[in-house]
Parts: structure tokens; C-alpha cells; sequence
């Protein structure tokens, strides 16, 4: 049955309005719709998928002129060679705005993030910005030469800092809350709290089903020996928990050793899907890795009490990160190409500290009698 624009727009949502379908017509992003008797636009089905996509891309960050483009039929290498030229050129401009405001976060990190000990020259520093031309790099040093005068006065205090420069968390628990700190602390970027993800359904709470599984004495699997380097083996020790890599060759030191390293070995697909039953699977570096355990939990092959799934990439990991999200089962991940291994690490090392947050954990090797 035909829908009118109003019965269009409630069918999409996301605040699209009959003004913007008319604005999209204009432009060539929806086609003209047939015409009822009484002169009213009639919409198909069609017309409802096309403009999701529509508000999709949009959402995406692509424009509307590019949008038109990916939206039309064009068989032709040269047709797609001239848009995949477009997308790269707003590409480049889009990292161009984000080099911009990186700067301008880095300046104001500067200023906001001064502990109590630092500021007791800021003011005065403060006060001689007004004089300065801030536009000029002779301006901006003398700003910093006199902000910077008591950095070596004291080691700086992060939690501190930290508390200027987070957005507010008060929505969150006072474990994520900490762990969300320790992954800004593990590389210096604020805005990575945007794009951490957490499973929190009751049925696949991510904090719940970690502290769970590590109160068990769970196995944990890392996607290499990297990132089980930097695991808290002590902590992990006294809680019981085995860790073992899928991927365990020291000679690999990078996301792209590790990634087709996994790709030749197919023997190792058959390690991953020997993983026990309420383990943590731990993946800082290969996408492939990531992409075979969704595959695996979709089939019931395995079924871990949490995967930790943030490995490096562009496309492959991406794709991985979303297929994890849509899988059932607790997770915890970055979107997008942010991850690492030191960042997958800092999850669990997170997590493992919430059971056991005594700072000088190595007395519990000793008396094993201990209880967390």
C-alpha cells in the first residue's frame, strides 16, 4: 500500500521530516514519487529503504553530493574509480578537521588537565594570553614557556588531571567508571570513552560475566603471546586464572604478523574452537581472529563467558567489532579501527584489580589461603 510523506517519515525516523524529503527530491537523492488523484507524493517500500540509507550515510559522515553518488548504479571502473577519488578526497579533508580540533583538545588538555601544583602559575600565564597574537607560533610558546614552569617541580597527578577532562560518568558504575580511566591512561586519548562498547543486557552484562567467570578460575586466551606480555600475571595467579595464547611465536611483534600468521596456520582455527566453556578470550591484534570466535559463538562451538575483542584495522577489524556486538554473548570493544594490545590488556588488568585491589598483590603467591 502506497504511504503518504508523513507515513514516510514515521516509517524511517531518526527525525527525518516531510522538509527534508522534499530537500532530498530537489537534489536528486529520492526520486520523484507518483501522484495520488488528489496531488498527494505516494511512497513504496522502495522509497522507505532508500532513504534509511540515505539517513545511514548521513549518520556515517559522508555528504550529500557523495551520498547521491554511492546511491546510483555505476557498473562503469571509470564511474567508480571517480567516486572512490571523491571519498578519498573527503577523506582527507574530514582529517584535516580532525588534526584541527586534536590541536586545539591538545591545547585545552593543557590548560584544563594542570593539577593543583600547576596552577599556581597558570593564572599569570593566563593573564599574558591576552596580550599574546595566540595565532602565532612566537605567541603560543611564550604561553606554554610560562604554563610549563612547575612540570618539574612534581610528578604529575593523573587522577587529578583525569577528573577536569572526562565527560560525566555518574550514569556509570564505579567499575567502569575505572575502567575507562585506565584504558584514557593506557594512550592518552580522552575521546576514546566515545567509542568504548559494553554488552550491559541482563543477560549479557560484560562487568557481571567477567567478574564471574575470573572469580571461577577461568582459562584466558590472548590472540598472541604480546598481548599476554602485558596481562597482570600476578593478580590473574592467586585468582586461578591459566593464560594461554592462540598465537604463542616470539617472533612476531606486530598486528600484521600476527594476522597472517593466523591465516597460514590453520591449525590454529582448531585451537580456537577448543576453547574451554566460560573462558575470556582476550584479542588486541588480529581481526581474522575476532572474526572466526563470532563465527564460533554463532554456531555454538564455543561459548566464552566474555570476549574482549579490540584488534587493529581498517576494514577487516571494523566489520569484526560490529559482527561481535550483533553476537550473543557479553562483550567488551572499541568501535572502529582504536584497539591494541596494551588497551585489550588494560580491560582485564582492569577487571582482575576489581576483584583484588590491593595494591602489592604479591603476598597473595605467598598465602594462597587468601580469599579476594
Amino acid at each position: 500500500m502506497p504511504l503518504t510523506i508523513a507515513e514516510l517519515t514515521k516509517a524511517v525516523g531518526n527525525g527525518i521530516t516531510p522538509r527534508m524529503v522534499r530537500h532530498y527530491h530537489q537534489l536528486g537523492l529520492m526520486p520523484q514519487p507518483d501522484r495520488s488523484p488528489g496531488n498527494y507524493r505516494l511512497y513504496s517500500d522502495c522509497d522507505v529503504q532508500r532513504l534509511k540509507r540515505i539517513v545511514a550515510l548521513k549518520r556515517q559522515g559522508f555528504q550529500l553530493s557523495h551520498i547521491r553518488k554511492l546511491l546510483e548504479v555505476e557498473p562503469e571502473t571509470r564511474q567508480t574509480q571517480t567516486l572512490m577519488m571523491q571519498l578519498q578526497q573527503q577523506y582527507h579533508a574530514v582529517m584535516q578537521q580532525i588534526t584541527h580540533l586534536r590541536q586545539t583538545a591538545a591545547a585545552l588538555e593543557g590548560l584544563l588537565g594542570r593539577d593543583q601544583s600547576c596552577q599556581t602559575i597558570q593564572a599569570q600565564a593566563l593573564a599574558q594570553l591576552k596580550q599574546l597574537e595566540v595565532e602565532s607560533q612566537a605567541g603560543l610558546e611564550k604561553l606554554w614557556n610560562g604554563l610549563d614552569a612547575q612540570v618539574h617541580a612534581h610528578p604529575e597527578k593523573f587522577q587529578e588531571s583525569l577528573q577536569r577532562l572526562l565527560p560525566d560518568l555518574a550514569d556509570r558504575s564505579e567499575i567502569e567508571v575505572d575502567l575507562l580511566e585506565k584504558l584514557v591512561l593506557a594512550c592518552g586519548d580522552v575521546s576514546l570513552i566515545s567509542f568504548v562498547r559494553l554488552s550491559q543486557t541482563p543477560e549479557q552484562n560484560a562487568l557481571k560475566a567477567a567478574r564471574s567467570a575470573l572469580k571461577a578460575g577461568c582459562s584466558i586466551l590472548t590472540d598472541s603471546g604480546i598481548v599476554a606480555s602485558a596481562l597482570d600475571q600476578t593478580r590473574l595467579a592467586h585468582l586461578n586464572c591459566a593464560v594461554t595464547s592462540l598465537i604463542d611465536n616470539p617472533h612476531l611483534q606486530s598486528a600484521a604478523d600476527v594476522e597472517q600468521e593466523f591465516w597460514q596456520d590453520q591449525s590454529l582455527k582448531t585451537r580456537l574452537y577448543q576453547l574451554p566453556p566460560n573462558s575470556i578470550l582476550v584479542i588486541g591484534y588480529a581481526p581474522s581472529v575476532l572474526l572466526a570466535a563470532c563465527d564460533a559463538i554463532v554456531q555454538q562451538m564455543i561459548q566464552p563467558a566474555l570476549v574482549i575483542g579490540m584488534p587493529i584495522g581498517f576494514s577487516h577489524a571494523p566489520a569484526a567489532k560490529r559482527k561481535l556486538m550483533r553476537s550473543k554473548v557479553p562483550y567488551i570493544t572499541i568501535e572502529g579501527s582504536f584497539g591494541g594490545g596494551l588497551l585489550s590488556a588494560t580491560v582485564l588488568n582492569a577487571l582482575a584489580e576489581s576483584l583484588i585491589a590491593k595494591p602489592d598483590c604479591h603476598c597473595y603467591l605467598r598465602d594462597r589461603s587468601f580469599k579476594p
